[in-house]
Protein backbone atom coordinates (compact mmCIF):
# COMPACT_ATOMS: atom_id res chain seq x y z
CA UNK A 1 0.00 0.00 0.00
CA UNK A 2 1.32 3.43 -0.92
CA UNK A 3 -0.17 6.89 -0.37
CA UNK A 4 0.37 9.92 -2.62
CA UNK A 5 -0.78 13.49 -2.08
CA UNK A 6 -2.40 15.22 -5.05
CA UNK A 7 -3.77 18.76 -4.85
CA UNK A 8 -4.47 18.53 -1.11
CA UNK A 9 -6.13 15.12 -1.37
CA UNK A 10 -4.65 11.69 -0.80
CA UNK A 11 -4.71 8.77 -3.18
CA UNK A 12 -3.86 5.34 -1.82
CA UNK A 13 -2.83 2.43 -4.04
CA UNK A 14 -2.61 -1.28 -3.44
CA UNK A 15 -1.39 -3.67 -6.16
CA UNK A 16 -2.64 -7.27 -6.17
CA UNK A 17 -1.53 -10.32 -8.13
CA UNK A 18 -3.20 -13.72 -8.37
CA UNK A 19 -6.65 -12.22 -7.70
CA UNK A 20 -9.31 -14.92 -7.67
CA UNK A 21 -12.53 -12.95 -7.03
CA UNK A 22 -12.61 -10.36 -9.82
CA UNK A 23 -16.14 -11.33 -10.83
CA UNK A 24 -17.39 -10.70 -7.29
CA UNK A 25 -15.58 -7.33 -7.13
CA UNK A 26 -16.95 -6.32 -10.53
CA UNK A 27 -20.50 -7.28 -9.48
CA UNK A 28 -20.23 -5.25 -6.25
CA UNK A 29 -18.86 -2.26 -8.12
CA UNK A 30 -21.51 -2.37 -10.86
CA UNK A 31 -24.30 -2.73 -8.28
CA UNK A 32 -22.96 0.30 -6.41
CA UNK A 33 -22.63 -1.70 -3.19
CA UNK A 34 -18.84 -1.76 -2.92
CA UNK A 35 -17.86 -0.37 0.46
CA UNK A 36 -15.67 1.61 0.59
CA UNK A 37 -15.80 2.82 -2.99
CA UNK A 38 -12.55 2.31 -4.92
CA UNK A 39 -11.23 2.24 -8.46
CA UNK A 40 -10.16 -1.13 -9.84
CA UNK A 41 -7.71 -0.81 -12.72
CA UNK A 42 -6.33 -3.47 -15.05
CA UNK A 43 -2.73 -3.38 -13.80
CA UNK A 44 -1.34 -5.06 -16.92
CA UNK A 45 -1.94 -1.73 -18.72
CA UNK A 46 0.04 0.26 -16.14
CA UNK A 47 3.83 0.38 -16.60
CA UNK A 48 4.35 2.99 -13.88
CA UNK A 49 2.29 4.82 -11.26
CA UNK A 50 2.97 8.27 -12.79
CA UNK A 51 0.32 8.06 -15.57
CA UNK A 52 -2.26 7.02 -12.96
CA UNK A 53 -1.30 10.06 -10.89
CA UNK A 54 -1.77 12.25 -13.99
CA UNK A 55 -5.24 10.71 -14.47
CA UNK A 56 -5.97 11.31 -10.77
CA UNK A 57 -5.01 14.97 -11.15
CA UNK A 58 -7.45 15.29 -14.08
CA UNK A 59 -10.10 13.56 -11.99
CA UNK A 60 -9.70 15.95 -9.06
CA UNK A 61 -9.71 18.92 -11.43
CA UNK A 62 -12.98 17.73 -12.99
CA UNK A 63 -14.46 17.29 -9.52
CA UNK A 64 -13.44 20.80 -8.48
CA UNK A 65 -15.14 22.15 -11.61
CA UNK A 66 -18.18 19.94 -10.98
CA UNK A 67 -17.73 18.42 -14.43
CA UNK A 68 -17.25 14.69 -13.83
CA UNK A 69 -17.99 12.67 -16.95
CA UNK A 70 -18.86 9.53 -14.96
CA UNK A 71 -21.00 9.09 -11.85
CA UNK A 72 -18.26 8.76 -9.23
CA UNK A 73 -14.79 10.05 -8.51
CA UNK A 74 -13.34 6.54 -8.67
CA UNK A 75 -14.96 5.62 -11.98
CA UNK A 76 -13.67 8.94 -13.32
CA UNK A 77 -10.13 7.81 -12.48
CA UNK A 78 -10.52 4.68 -14.62
CA UNK A 79 -12.08 6.76 -17.41
CA UNK A 80 -9.26 9.33 -17.33
CA UNK A 81 -6.57 6.65 -17.29
CA UNK A 82 -7.97 5.04 -20.42
CA UNK A 83 -7.22 7.94 -22.73
CA UNK A 84 -10.49 7.21 -24.57
CA UNK A 85 -13.52 9.47 -24.83
CA UNK A 86 -15.88 6.49 -24.69
CA UNK A 87 -16.92 5.62 -21.14
CA UNK A 88 -17.98 2.01 -21.72
CA UNK A 89 -14.87 1.27 -23.76
CA UNK A 90 -12.72 2.86 -21.04
CA UNK A 91 -14.15 0.57 -18.37
CA UNK A 92 -13.79 -2.52 -20.56
CA UNK A 93 -10.14 -1.83 -21.36
CA UNK A 94 -8.75 -0.21 -18.23
CA UNK A 95 -11.11 -1.46 -15.55
CA UNK A 96 -11.20 -5.01 -14.28
CA UNK A 97 -13.02 -7.85 -15.97
CA UNK A 98 -14.43 -11.09 -14.58
CA UNK A 99 -11.14 -12.81 -15.36
CA UNK A 100 -8.69 -10.17 -14.08
CA UNK A 101 -5.94 -11.58 -11.89
CA UNK A 102 -3.67 -8.52 -11.73
CA UNK A 103 -5.39 -5.46 -10.23
CA UNK A 104 -4.44 -1.98 -9.04
CA UNK A 105 -6.82 -0.65 -6.38
CA UNK A 106 -7.01 3.11 -5.84
CA UNK A 107 -8.93 5.13 -3.25
CA UNK A 108 -9.15 8.90 -2.88
CA UNK A 109 -9.03 10.30 0.66
CA UNK A 110 -8.72 6.92 2.28
CA UNK A 111 -8.04 6.02 5.84
CA UNK A 112 -5.81 3.10 6.78
CA UNK A 113 -8.75 1.05 8.10
CA UNK A 114 -10.63 1.54 4.78
CA UNK A 115 -7.70 0.15 2.83
CA UNK A 116 -7.42 -2.72 5.29
CA UNK A 117 -11.03 -3.63 4.50
CA UNK A 118 -10.22 -3.52 0.77
CA UNK A 119 -7.21 -5.77 1.36
CA UNK A 120 -9.60 -8.26 2.99
CA UNK A 121 -12.12 -7.91 0.16
CA UNK A 122 -9.62 -8.57 -2.65
CA UNK A 123 -8.64 -12.22 -2.66
CA UNK A 124 -5.09 -12.01 -3.95
CA UNK A 125 -1.52 -11.36 -2.94
CA UNK A 126 -0.57 -7.72 -2.36
CA UNK A 127 2.70 -6.87 -4.09
CA UNK A 128 4.91 -3.79 -4.27
CA UNK A 129 4.10 -1.00 -6.79
CA UNK A 130 7.66 -1.34 -8.08
CA UNK A 131 6.57 -4.51 -9.88
CA UNK A 132 4.35 -2.57 -12.32
CA UNK A 133 7.00 -2.14 -15.02
CA UNK A 134 8.10 -5.76 -15.01
CA UNK A 135 4.54 -7.07 -15.24
CA UNK A 136 3.14 -4.54 -17.77
CA UNK A 137 1.92 -5.97 -21.07
CA UNK A 138 3.85 -3.68 -23.42
CA UNK A 139 2.25 -4.99 -26.62
CA UNK A 140 -1.26 -4.51 -25.22
CA UNK A 141 -0.39 -1.01 -23.96
CA UNK A 142 1.07 0.02 -27.32
CA UNK A 143 -2.03 -1.27 -29.12
CA UNK A 144 -4.49 0.37 -26.71
CA UNK A 145 -2.79 3.77 -26.64
CA UNK A 146 -1.64 3.58 -30.30
CA UNK A 147 2.02 4.06 -29.41
CA UNK A 148 4.29 3.36 -32.40
CA UNK A 149 7.64 1.65 -31.83
CA UNK A 150 9.74 4.67 -32.91
CA UNK A 151 8.07 6.80 -30.21
CA UNK A 152 9.51 4.49 -27.57
CA UNK A 153 12.96 5.30 -28.95
CA UNK A 154 12.61 8.84 -27.60
CA UNK A 155 10.35 8.39 -24.59
CA UNK A 156 9.25 5.79 -22.09
CA UNK A 157 5.99 3.88 -22.20
CA UNK A 158 4.78 5.74 -19.08
CA UNK A 159 5.59 9.12 -20.66
CA UNK A 160 3.74 8.20 -23.86
CA UNK A 161 0.64 7.21 -21.86
CA UNK A 162 0.83 10.36 -19.73
CA UNK A 163 0.96 12.56 -22.85
CA UNK A 164 -2.14 10.87 -24.25
CA UNK A 165 -4.00 11.25 -20.95
CA UNK A 166 -3.11 14.94 -20.78
CA UNK A 167 -3.95 15.64 -24.41
CA UNK A 168 -7.18 13.64 -24.71
CA UNK A 169 -9.51 16.58 -24.14
CA UNK A 170 -7.60 18.76 -26.59
CA UNK A 171 -7.85 16.29 -29.47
Amino acid sequence: MKVFEIDGSTLTFALFADVTNSKELLDLMQAGTLEPEVAFLNASLIPDIFPVLAAAHKTLLAKSRESLTTRTLHSELVYNYSGSKHITESFKRCGISESSTYVLVARFGSYVNEMKSIEKLVKGKEIDLEELLGRANQAQIQKHYKIPGPELGISSLADAITCRIAARDAL
